[in-house]
């Protein structure tokens, strides 16, 4: 199992910028994916950026194309999400997410997931 901390959540105005951190600690490998999806009250949990570790490959939903960016940083066992140009639409809580193995295909299941960390809020206003 991978444990999950995610951080960086917050209020910020529609246009602005947050960055969103997710540390992963535990029986983590080189071969292992992780993401971010984001869920709104009433609504399915819904994918938004995933990486592959390994390879850097990257999946976004069409959503977030051109404004949000997954980085690692492999010393750091991090991942981290740039979202700008924010929308209010953007506002929801931010899962951070693994898999035991690469991802090969764009829009995942939450399912396809094997942990998960708390969430951090992220509230845009217009």
């Amino acid at each position: 199992q991978v444990q999950l901390v995610e951080s960086g959540g917050g209020l910020v105005q529609a246009g602005g910028s947050l960055r969103l951190s997710c540390a992963a600690s535990g029986r983590t490998s080189t071969s292992y994916a992780m993401g971010w999806f984001r869920q709104v009250p009433g609504k399915e949990r819904e994918f938004v950026i995933g990486i592959n570790w390994s390879s850097g490959n990257t999946y976004y939903a069409d959503s977030v194309k051109g404004r949000f960016t997954i980085s690692r940083d492999a010393a750091k066992n991090t991942v981290y999400l740039q979202m700008n140009s924010l929308k209010p639409e953007d506002t929801a809580l931010y899962y951070c997410t693994a898999r035991g193995g690469p991802l090969y295909y764009n829009n995942p299941r939450p399912d396809d997931f094997d942990s998960w960390g708390q969430g951090t809020q992220v509230t845009v206003s217009s």
